[in-house]
């Protein structure tokens, strides 16, 4: 085994550059279901297990790179079944996609267009 100085045991959070903060937040603390862990200026923190998802508003005039920034990010869920899971984010405007070879992922952006796909417990590894 590599000997290293350092051993990270997880991941603390990650950014998302968005538009408008407030619908961010909105979008995921009311249609995923993460929680309010704290916020200044610019920013929210949002609480999802033991991670974050941090957002921060751009500056006027600058656009997100949802894509460019990372490929997606996987969010796991605490239970549900594919097509409740499916119709819920439906009926919260988003449009759900599979990937090449795998139509029953559960592909989809949130407003500022960055891709998300959420599991369900039994497709946790």
């Amino acid at each position: 085994m590599l000997q290293t100085a350092l051993k990270v045991t997880g991941i603390d959070h990650v950014v998302l550059y968005v538009r408008d903060l407030e619908r961010a937040k909105a979008f995921y603390m009311g249609v995923l279901g993460m929680e309010w862990e704290h916020g200044g200026p610019g920013q929210e923190f949002l609480r999802c297990g033991a991670q974050q998802v941090a957002l921060f508003a751009l500056r006027d005039g600058v656009e997100p790179h949802p894509g460019s920034e990372m490929n997606h990010m996987a969010l796991r869920l605490a239970g549900g079944e594919r097509a409740a899971v499916k119709a819920a984010l439906e009926a919260a405007g988003c449009q759900i996609h599979g990937r090449p070879g795998d139509p029953d992922c559960l592909y989809f952006t949130d407003p500022d267009g960055h891709r998300l796909q959420v599991l369900l417990p039994s497709e946790q590894h």
